[in-house]
């Protein structure tokens, strides 16, 4: 069936193999449409087995594969065996926090001296600096790691190197042929890297990395000579599936052991800071992969960019109940600040991208934009255009800029070439996002840049108006077994997308706006089946006119299913995507 979308795009169901679905159902017990489902997604499936019940133990690859592990584990060793202190260097956002975090919790727990540093985001920006080294250094550390960020830092590395203090890189983001000289860097994205690693996030290749520094302990009999209880690596996962989803990487592999086991970890509520914001979030169910990266991740982001940069981290770190309720509460302060100010630039920034409606990347500056909030703003107008989207806050002739893109133009990679021509005079990234600094005059070379290598790229054929859809289904099929039987499939994610379903023959009962911006309706199947329907940021958009109001004409809805645990209920909604006309 041919479906009229309101809203322009065309709704394309996902190819699957009939013959997948005999094989599944009777191989692995599935029902007939999860092995549906299942042949749909196949071709990012290297064992279905591993794919269904992914475990660490089956998934963890030898860490040694990863360049410069070796050296890092060595390093390491002999300073846990002197005692010498150790420093963290960490990033802002909750891949940076978490993994500071992740270091921090591991080095602790086995009795070893450890100092943190967190730059300030608007006075210091991102990554590594010479008084944040200077600092560590200052404070005795001997050894200093820096997490999610590093790869780039030619002189902070180089003054350490000079001060006789060793650096080990433990990093994800992509990285020029020329490194700097530190102890070790490891990272799946350096250029010379053969591990087959690269979607790890920051703090996934953290957990690696203490996987094989824990085994090397073990084997030379550290833990039994020192009388220190072995550290059960498993508990640490409910950092590293925080920062794994909310740092958008592909749940592929490792990283689906990684966030399967870690929400079974989170749901133990172990580490005091994630327990305090979710009972701050008011959150009664079983946490899943969209808690994490649309009510954690944005809280304790909102440190980084509006209010103290370290407040994630030590969230994540503390166990004193006082103090991390006292960070989970200026946290949750500064989420809402961070609401209020993107609420007024993006109406701004929006006013303005009219002007480039024929660009198919969209380079745009202004003066003061706040740097904290021009990422999530950049990620918004992506989402909305379908267009690679960099935004640049100018302050006396120089902008600070932060870019999102789309699969298939790989914008870590231009944003490292453009430093190397000079367009830049800092930055990097990875595939989908990245951060700079550049002139003003170089703003308009740097566009026209970005749009001569976007026009060359794979991205233009990925820049369609397609809305691909899994199966349609009765709206009876909105209950709790049907959702649990799908949910075998999860975590879902990029590189393991939720399943999208279309509901056909339907009438709005009733509407209601929520928050002047989302629009809650009441529905009926032809069924007679009722149920609950919600469409986010609809007001003002092609949706509005087809839901907000109660109409006698049956409509067709695409979207996900979602579990809505409120008040000890349990019901199944449905988050609508798009909508067509019979």
């Amino acid at each position: 069936m041919k479906f009229s979308s309101v809203s322009g795009k065309n709704w394309i169901f996902k190819k699957f193999d009939s013959s997948d679905i005999i094989k599944f159902s009777e191989n692995y017990s599935l029902s007939e449409i999860v092995a549906k489902l299942l042949s749909i997604r196949k071709k990012n499936i290297d064992d279905v087995s591993l794919y269904l019940e992914p475990k660490i133990k089956n998934l963890l690859p030898n860490p040694l594969n990863m360049k410069d592990m070796k050296n890092a584990i060595e390093r390491s060793y002999k300073n846990i065996c002197k005692g010498d202190l150790i420093g963290v260097f960490g990033d802002y956002d909750v891949d940076g926090a978490s993994s500071t975090a992740l270091l921090t919790r591991y080095f602790l727990s086995i009795n070893q001296k450890i100092k943190t540093y967190i730059p300030d985001r608007q006075s210091e920006g991102y990554g590594p600096n010479i008084n944040g080294f200077k600092n560590l250094i200052d404070n005795g550390a001997k050894l200093i790691f820096t997490v999610d960020c590093g790869t780039l830092s030619f002189k902070p590395i180089k003054l350490a190197r000079e001060l006789e203090v060793d650096v080990i890189v433990l990093d994800h983001h992509q990285s020029d042929v020329t490194l700097p000289d530190a102890c070790a860097i490891v990272n799946p994205n350096r250029y010379d890297d053969t591990s087959n690693l690269n979607y790890l996030c920051a703090a996934g290749v953290c957990f690696v990395f203490l996987t094989a520094l824990n085994k090397k302990l073990r084997d030379k009999n550290w833990f039994k000579k020192n009388n220190i209880k072995e550290p059960n690596m498993l508990n640490f996962l409910d950092l590293v599936s925080l920062a794994t989803v909310c740092d958008v990487v592909p749940l592929i592999g490792l990283n689906r052991a990684i966030v399967k086991q870690g929400l079974k970890i989170i749901k133990n509520r172990s580490n005091l800071g994630l327990k305090t914001l979710y009972d701050l979030c008011k959150i009664q169910s079983q946490p899943t992969t969209f808690d994490l990266g649309y009510r954690l991740g944005p809280r304790i982001n909102a440190g980084g960019r509006v209010g103290k940069s370290s407040h994630g981290a030590e969230l994540l770190i503390s166990n004193d109940p006082q103090e991390t309720y006292q960070i989970a509460r200026d946290l949750e302060n500064s989420n809402k600040e961070r609401q209020n100010i993107e609420a007024v630039l993006s109406e701004k920034i929006n006013a303005e991208v009219k002007k480039y409606d024929n660009h198919p990347v969209l380079v745009l500056s202004g003066s003061n934009w706040h740097e904290g909030i021009i990422g999530i703003v950049a990620a918004r107008i992506k989402e909305k255009y379908n267009k690679p989207t960099i935004l640049i806050s100018l302050n006396k002739k120089i902008g600070k800029g932060s870019a999102r893109s789309v699969i298939g133009f790989d914008i870590g990679s231009e944003i490292i070439k453009a430093v190397q021509s000079n367009l830049l005079e800092k930055g990097g990234g990875h595939k989908m996002a990245g951060g700079f600094t550049i002139k003003e005059e170089k703003i308009p070379f740097f566009r026209e840049l970005l749009i001569k290598n976007f026009e060359k790229s794979s991205a233009l054929d990925s820049r369609d108006l397609n809305l691909y859809l899994d199966s349609t289904i009765a709206p009876s099929a909105l209950n709790e077994d049907f959702y649990n039987e799908i949910n075998c499939l999860a975590p879902f994610g990029p590189g393991n997308n939720e399943p999208k379903f279309v509901i056909e023959n339907i009438k709005v009962l009733s509407s209601q706006i929520i928050k002047e911006k989302h629009i809650q309706s009441t529905l009926v199947g032809k069924d007679g089946s009722v149920f609950k329907g919600f469409a986010w940021n609809a007001i003002n958009t092609t949706l509005e006119k087809y839901l907000e109001k109660k109409g006698n004409k049956m409509i067709n809805i695409a979207g996900k299913m979602r579990l809505n645990e409120w008040g000890g209920k349990r019901k199944i909604d449905f988050m609508i995507e798009d909508v067509s006309l019979n």
